[in-house]
């Protein structure tokens, strides 16, 4: 397994960023254990529940930070590591030599943090994430998050005549809303999902990247001449497919499709657009264009199995560079793209993608110091913190740029251009953070991954997967979220 295992895995192999970065309805919480977090719960930053003084403002400290508190910071110690934190911590220390930082990673957010949650003795910042990430609509339906909108207001580190949020990626503030205006969480890595495939695979076959559907079974037709499958994915995680499949119904019946089906609406689904691409996707199947035995296949052994030339196409999100790096030869010449169209008559151009934000981070509304975790923020979206993320964990940030003077990978270098090409087309479908289990087990699993191994047809898998959608929606239990 590459570098970011822990971090884009939970237990027993399910994928964590496939889906269930956000979510801790995985069934994966363990037992609340008392962690070396808790019980030291009032030194530091976590305090006891006073909170500090507010600072002054002033050019140099724009959120008026008070420079003698302490500061505490959580993170979740996965796939990224924690070394990119512990640089921004320094710069930090710098800036407040006379503060207290108490810097800690764990992967248990869940059991380690809920109990000071209760306590009212919570950390200044976390990093919500892993499979025993914290239900941020919970937190702030209970009042227990800090809006960071003073935070977007700020000016940005290094140019003090741009606020914070005007040095963001696409869908990055927007994804930290819940309901309406307040932003809660400030998403920091930034994924581009789709197709991934090697670059000299595709040149062996003499053949460009498809973009409409007849290119892209002409592809995999003479792929198949060669011994090679067009496609294999995740079987056993089949909510893999909607990386490419999502972006895919969006280009063909436009954004407004993606958003029905993020708000549940009654026949969502029924789209011609939906239909139009599902399939598409059914033909690959009906022609023999996936790998043997995908159904059976979990995420690393798709991985696997594609970068070893078995199969040309893969969707997924960029942290598979890393993920699969131990396998990928030298010679790869990583590449991904945005979905294959259908023909000329699709709403958006060749080139609409899905790239989104990852790794949610939090100030609680009951932190000691929440200046003090927003002004750690404000450091890791400077220039700097972001090339440093980077370059250490070859993953782009929600900080727009950051690329330039770093040699990127080819993983990341695919990802940047794919992001130019997309330009103003990026959506960024919700439904994975909104309803984890909907779409995950139902969309993914019952629906998706049963078309898919060819024991459901795509009338029949639509139909499924809108009773699951419409039983989604007239469940109380569950909150319901809407694109404002």
């Amino acid at each position: 397994m590459g570098s970011t295992s822990a971090e884009n895995n939970g237990t027993g192999g399910v994928g964590r960023r496939d889906l269930i970065k956000r979510s801790a309805a995985l069934g994966l919480i363990s037992v609340p254990t008392m962690s070396f977090l808790s019980a030291c719960a009032s030194s530091g930053g976590g305090g006891n529940g006073d909170k500090a003084k507010a600072g002054k403002k002033t050019a140099k400290n724009p959120l008026g930070v008070n420079e003698t508190a302490g500061m505490e910071f959580v993170l979740f110690d996965g796939g990224f590591g924690k070394e990119y934190a512990e640089d921004a911590v320094k710069v930090y220390e710098k800036a407040f030599p006379k503060a207290k930082v108490k810097f800690a990673a764990t992967q248990k957010i869940q059991s380690t943090l809920q109990p000071r949650f209760n306590q009212g003795t919570p950390p200044d910042l976390i990093d919500n994430s892993g499979a025993e990430q914290m239900d941020m609509g919970v937190l702030a339906g209970k009042k227990q998050l800090t809006d960071l909108t003073p935070l977007l207001d700020a000016p940005s580190y290094d140019d003090p005549n741009k606020k914070v949020r005007d040095t963001l990626r696409p869908g990055i503030v927007e994804m930290g809303q819940l309901d309406g205006d307040p932003v809660w969480i400030m998403y920091y890595a930034y994924t581009v999902y789709g197709v991934w495939y090697s670059q000299k695979a595709l040149d062996s076959l003499d053949a460009t990247y498809p973009e409409t559907w007849d290119q892209m079974l002409a592809v995999c037709e003479k792929a198949k001449k060669k011994g090679m499958a067009g496609w294999t994915y995740a079987g056993k995680y089949p909510y893999y497919l909607p990386f490419s499949l999502y972006p895919m119904i969006g280009k063909v019946g436009g954004v407004e499709v993606l958003d029905a089906i993020d708000n549940l609406e009654p026949n969502a689904w029924k789209h011609p657009a939906v239909k139009a691409c599902f399939e598409a996707y059914y033909e690959l199947y009906k022609k023999g264009y996936i790998l043997k035995g995908t159904p059976g296949l979990d995420h690393i052994q798709s991985q696997t199995a594609w970068a070893k030339g078995k199969a040309l196409f893969i969707p997924n999100g960029s942290w598979v560079e890393n993920e699969s790096a131990n396998v990928i030869p030298k010679d790869f010449d990583l590449a991904v793209s945005a979905p294959t169209g259908i023909d000329s008559s699709d709403k958006l151009p060749f080139g609409t993608i899905w790239a989104s934000g990852g790794e949610p981070f939090i100030v609680p509304s009951k932190a000691n110091n929440a200046e003090g975790g927003m002004e750690q923020l404000r450091i890791m979206l400077s220039e700097a913190s972001s090339k440093n993320f980077t370059s250490k964990v070859k993953s782009l940030t929600a900080y727009n740029g950051g690329t330039e003077g770093i040699t990127l990978t080819p993983g990341l270098k695919a990802g940047v251009a794919a992001l130019e090409k997309a330009g103003s087309n990026v959506v960024n479908p919700r439904m994975q953070d909104w309803y984890v289990q909907l779409q995950k087990e139902k969309i993914g699993v019952s629906g998706l991954g049963e078309m898919m191994a060819g024991r459901l047809t795509p009338a029949e898998a639509i139909k499924k997967i809108q009773a699951y959608a419409d039983e989604t929606a007239k469940d109380s239990s569950i909150k319901h979220y809407k694109h404002q």
